[in-house]
């Protein structure tokens, strides 16, 4: 057992993001990612990067032959590969010598310890699968390398014969094994199982014991920390609990669990404000849209909804969030909808420099009513903005929709032609502006920005980055009200707007003068000096 001069065990986070991450459906990196997630994952303070199985596609031995030359400063990387064949002699096993060739100063076996599988899967006898993990092992310890040894099926295989499992740890930790890791590989077992076992592993195994879960019962993240309170110290998981079927420990919910909850030391533990960041750049790097609600970095997992919830956190915020969540790198935030209170009201306005002086019964009610009517403003932060702005005594719109047209037409088999037709008014001037597009909401797009660019030109650079529709009233089949949600983004920011009608253009349109007029009422700055949106 490792610790620290506190008395508080340290643990070693090994991180397989990059081999059985990469097992995901869906899922691929490219070489130049798995190098930058290797440079992202060692600056965070990962003790062990598990880079791929060389010998096993070309893009794993260029990985392997390039990252030797990243100036790493806290990460050790492994190349992972399996016991030798049965009826080969080490020497004589290509995938053996391409872990050698890697030039990784480690090197993760993985073998049999479930005595089904030795004899139905490997089609070999007990005692000689031991000779594989025996020989294996000191094939690699001869050449220098720590050698963690990961026991494939070992919950499973100590269920079916305890004594089998066991000695299947011992073989690897006679032949001089570093680590013995615990799987649980079909991802089924329990917290209590998994303790249990781990508890008699630590009593009889001479060597570090690690764990490895998978989340095919939603319980990888509880069944490692079951592991580590019953003594393992390293930890294999991946970032956001990517992995093969349903994903392996997330070792993002695993770290400031067990750093803040449980008071276990890691040399990770020193960048946990980075934490959020962490896993949004490597969601990024993987094409993978970040799961809103994810614990603990999730951009809703800190996000307050009932008024009751929010009027508590306004006073005290660990009435309501189970710890600060500045520490991992992420922020709290009030949504306002049907369920709010003044509460949220009062907390959103105070976030965006507006003061309520009173209690608004008034705005309160109009709030509820726009939700009632299918305005949702806890998706759509932006119109909630406007709402509260448009109530303040100095607002002046920066233009008014006065009236639109949109027309559509299809000449035989040509492609879908839309002119939409809009009057507006700026101040004193009244503009008629016409564009065409494939689409309706495109032609009201063109000829809005036709009138409002030549006064307000950093608009041409505004983008609709997303368009989201939704029926709320299904049983009304066409006379359904629709919400339109539209997203905006200008240079770095992004804001979103909403508007709800029985007629979807109607309801694209009301979205989409939100999200100009927000833009331009705060680059107009009355009311954030030039701050944009």
């Amino acid at each position: 057992m490792h610790a620290v001069p506190d008395g508080h065990p340290r643990l070693f986070l090994y991180d397989t993001t990059l081999r059985d991450g990469a097992q995901r459906r869906g899922l691929n990196f490219s070489l130049s990612d798995k190098l930058r997630i290797t440079q992202l994952l060692d600056a965070f303070g990962v003790d062990y990067i598990e880079g791929g199985w060389p010998g096993s596609n070309p893009k794993d031995e260029d990985y392997f032959a390039q990252v030797r030359d990243l100036p790493l400063k806290h990460a050790r990387i492994a190349a992972f590969g399996s016991t030798r064949r049965v009826g080969k002699h080490v020497g004589d096993d290509t995938q053996l010598r391409s872990l050698i060739a890697a030039q990784t100063p480690v090197v993760t076996m993985v073998g049999k310890s479930w005595a089904l599988h030795v004899t139905d899967v490997l089609r070999t006898t007990l005692e000689e699968n031991l000779n594989l993990i025996r020989d294996s092992i000191a094939f690699i310890k001869d050449a220098g390398r720590e050698v963690i040894f990961d026991a494939e099926h070992f919950f499973d295989g100590f269920r079916a014969d305890p004594d089998y499992a066991l000695a299947c740890l011992n073989a690897a930790a006679e032949a001089g094994a570093d680590s013995v890791v615990l799987c649980d590989t079909n991802g089924g077992s329990l917290p209590q199982w998994i303790a249990q076992v781990t508890t008699r592993v630590v009593r009889n195994v001479k060597v570090n014991v690690g764990v490895h879960t998978h989340n095919d019962a939603e319980l990888a993240v509880a069944n490692a920390l079951a592991a580590v309170q019953a003594g393992a110290r390293q930890i294999q998981g991946t970032i956001n609990g990517y992995g093969e079927r349903c994903g392996n420990a997330n070792l993002v919910s695993l770290l400031p669990t067990l750093v803040y909850k449980l008071n276990y030391q890691a040399q990770a533990a020193a960048h946990l404000r980075e934490l959020t960041r962490l896993s949004r750049q490597i969601a990024e790097l993987a094409n993978v849209t970040p799961d809103a609600f994810a614990p603990y970095v999730g951009s809703n997992a800190f996000t307050h909804k009932g008024g009751i919830h929010a009027s508590a956190v306004a006073r005290l915020a660990s009435s309501y969030e189970h710890l600060p969540p500045e520490l991992i790198g992420n922020h709290n935030d009030i949504v306002v909808s049907e369920l709010a209170g003044w509460s949220n009201v009062l907390a959103r306005a105070q976030t965006l420099g507006i003061q309520l002086h009173e209690h608004d019964k008034t705005l309160l009610q109009e709030i509820k009513q726009k939700e009632a009517r299918g305005v949702h403003l806890e998706a759509a932060e932006g119109s909630f903005e406007l709402l509260l702005r448009r109530r303040e005594q100095a607002f002046e719109p920066a233009f008014v929709l006065e009236d639109f047209r949109v027309e559509s037409r299809r000449h035989q088999q040509q492609e879908m032609a839309c002119q939409a037709t809009c009057k507006l008014r700026i101040g004193h001037e009244t503009l008629l502006t016409a564009a065409e597009a494939q689409g309706p909401v495109a032609a009201i797009d063109a000829a809005l920005r036709k009138a409002l660019v030549p006064y307000w030109p950093e608009l041409h650079d505004v983008k609709l980055s997303d368009y989201t529709v939704r029926i709320l009233d299904a049983e009304n089949a066409t006379a359904a009200t629709t919400r339109v949600i539209i997203e905006a983004v200008w240079r770095e920011q992004t804001w979103r707007t909403v508007g709800a009608s029985e007629n979807i253009i109607d309801a694209s349109a009301q979205a989409l003068v939100e999200s100009f007029e927000l833009f331009i009422l705060k680059r107009r700055g009355q009311h954030y000096g030039d701050t944009a949106a």
